[in-house]
């Protein structure tokens, strides 16, 4: 098995004024570089889906990859599966940049709670975190056909239409979601 990680960084940003969430400053980093730190030990290969100048994310030397047809996160998983298939990877896991507390275990707990086809989202305090999942790689097909079919681009509705498992996480802070910048403030 080999699992490479995409930190999920295509959003408009609407909610924080449109300023892109990758290069809003933490602790005096960026989310994407608080990001990096948590998926990196964790997978084998590690790129970024962001759309727009990529030299914006230059310092993290990794690879971005834009969408094809921007359709929200699934279409950003799409273009990690599409990354990771030339270089070998059984599965991709993905994570949003504006989460920057997501557990330091998710790869191996979505591993473990993976669907026979090796598909799973986050959950904590029974609500699922869709865009921290673990993608195998043979789905891309499956994928690019649903977003090309005009169905609404729902990551949830994806992963139930293929018996998606679910990881609890115990810690429902783990998936603070940073959207405005009180939020921002507040972390």
């Amino acid at each position: 098995m080999r699992i490479f990680g995409v930190i999920l960084a295509g959003g408009q940003g609407r909610r924080m004024g449109g300023r892109d969430k990758a290069t809003l400053l933490l602790a005096g980093r960026s989310l994407a570089a608080h990001a990096v730190d948590r998926l990196e030990p964790q997978v084998e290969r590690l790129a970024i889906s962001a759309n727009g100048d990529p030299a914006r994310l230059a310092a993290l030397g990794l690879p971005v990859l834009p969408d094809d047809q921007p359709q929200g996160p699934l279409s950003g998983v799409l273009s990690a599966l599409d990354w990771a298939a030339p270089y070998g990877a059984t599965h991709v896991v993905t994570a949003a940049v504006d989460t920057p507390f997501f557990p330091g275990d998710l790869v191996p707990r979505l591993l473990l709670a993976s669907d026979p086809s090796g598909l799973a989202l986050a959950r904590s305090g029974g609500d699922d975190h869709p865009t921290f999942g673990l993608w195998p790689v043979t789905l891309r097909d499956d994928l690019r056909a649903f977003l090309a079919s005009g169905a609404k681009a729902s990551v949830r509705a994806f992963a139930d239409a293929r018996g998606a498992g679910r990881a609890d996480f115990p810690d429902d802070g783990a998936f603070l979601n940073l959207n405005t910048p009180d939020d921002l403030t507040r972390a």
